[in-house]
């Protein structure tokens, strides 16, 4: 007779629906890794690059680093680290976008901060294909430096490092991805070893891309950018206000606005 758990076994594995197929990698200008899973995004329209205003010496250099890595030359590993809103995501997605409408064989494939410990397998799949690839993590920190190992190991040195035709472009609010703890220094045997831990991590990105609080007068400069490529109307003092009543002046802030504005005057963005 058969065992009773067998048979639940069986029985959960025929409901459980079957893996989706694998994606074409030289098809899709873009990626989501889900689950161990990788599958086409179902729309990738970044911002152009022309509407990131105020951060141009970020945007040159990100730039070349993607075409770099589109040629099959040698390119780094980048981390954007600064204040939110500034544009660090925007322009990670905007610069590989731009390169594929020069005719750069390079895709985007976004994977969720807390999958790391699946990325050997993306990157397995990824070393396989003709293309190269720009693997997106949003919004990285960790709390303690052992949490950041996992992630050194997988840009330089480890065993599952990622793959020749692969680089990793991380956003963070931290310049270092862990903060620098004065009690736990104070409590290390030695203080410099803590404080090297934290700092090792960062070090293993080529390129440190720092994205800063900006001021009126470039917040007032985006919100123009956006309202003449969408062709709104543009008035700065409104603009300040919402910024005034948001408590805050970013990229974010001002594409916020520029939403506001286009419903308020019945077009599409």
């Amino acid at each position: 007779m058969t065992d009773p758990l067998d048979r639940i076994a069986a029985a959960l594995e025929r409901l459980a629906p079957p893996p989706p197929p694998a994606p074409d990698l030289s098809a899709h200008p873009a990626y989501v890794w889900h689950r161990g899973h990788l599958q086409p995004a179902r729309a990738f329209t970044p911002l152009p690059l022309s509407e990131l205003v105020g951060i141009e010496p970020q945007k040159a250099t990100l730039l070349e680093n993607v075409r770099r890595l589109a040629a099959g030359l040698p390119a780094h590993d980048a981390l954007l680290w600064g204040a939110r809103g500034t544009g660090k995501s925007a322009l990670s997605k905007a610069a590989v976008a731009a390169v594929q409408a020069e005719g750069g064989n390079v895709a985007l494939v976004e994977a969720q901060a807390d999958a790391l410990d699946t990325l050997p397998a993306l990157f397995a799949t990824l070393a396989e294909a003709p293309r190269a690839f720009v693997l997106f993590l949003d919004d990285l920190g960790f709390d303690a430096a052992s949490d950041g190992r996992a992630l050194r190991s997988l840009l330089e040195g480890g065993a599952e490092a990622r793959p020749a035709n692969t680089r990793l472009f991380v956003t963070s609010n931290r310049r270092h991805l862990i903060p620098r703890n004065l009690e736990e220094q104070a409590s290390a045997i030695n203080p410099r070893d803590s404080i090297d831990d934290s700092l090792a991590l960062a070090d293993r990105f080529g390129l440190s891309l720092g994205f800063h609080a900006i001021d009126q007068d470039t917040y007032v400069a985006i919100v123009r950018t956006y309202a003449a490529d969408h062709g709104l109307p543009f008035d700065a003092a409104e603009a300040i206000n919402w910024a005034t009543r948001r408590g805050s002046r970013s990229g974010r802030v001002a594409w916020q606005y520029v939403v506001d504005l286009a419903g308020r005057n019945g077009k599409r963005l």
